[in-house]
């Protein structure tokens, strides 16, 4: 029987991340995403695997283990990275994740690269960009829109 070098239901990029409170962090995410739990590994007291789905995507994460330099964003002082979530409806995911416990950045708006979008903190530190595609839009008028957007002096 051979192997898939990418395991079902799994993408080429899959995001790892380490929570101080990985139990909560699943409950927060089944809460504001609507993940499902698939696999969870316990070593003691602590979640040494886990795995979610949320959508048609995997995300794994783990309790910190300071010991092993294996720590999440509130250790570090913030997040090191963003998530980019594609939702149907931006406007109520963005409003499903704050009643969950998120923290807003950065409101919900139409961006000038074709997507609504807004940007949250999950209660464990990361950095999630919820987005609905709204607009393709072509790299020209793409590179058009940047330069009036950078000329009026908005910050994407």
């Amino acid at each position: 029987m051979s192997v898939s070098p990418i395991p079902q239901g799994y993408h080429s990029v899959t995001p790892y991340l380490v929570v101080d409170g990985a139990e909560a962090a699943i409950r927060f995410y089944e809460q504001a995403f609507g993940a499902k739990e698939k696999l969870r590994l316990p070593m003691g007291d602590k979640l040494g695997h886990a795995e979610i789905q949320i959508g048609d995507s995997m995300v794994m994460l783990a309790d910190e283990f300071p010991e092993m330099d294996h720590k999440g964003p509130k250790s570090r002082g913030g997040p090191t990275s963003s998530i980019l979530l594609y939702v149907e409806d931006v406007d109520s995911a963005f409003r499903q994740a704050l009643d969950a416990g998120a923290t807003e950045e950065r409101a919900v708006e139409d961006q000038f690269w074709g997507d609504r979008m807004g940007t949250l903190r999950d209660p464990f530190g990361h950095r999630w960009s919820l987005a609905t595609a709204k607009e393709e839009v072509a790299p020209d008028e793409l590179q058009r829109r940047m330069e009036a957007m950078m000329a009026e002096g908005q910050a994407a």
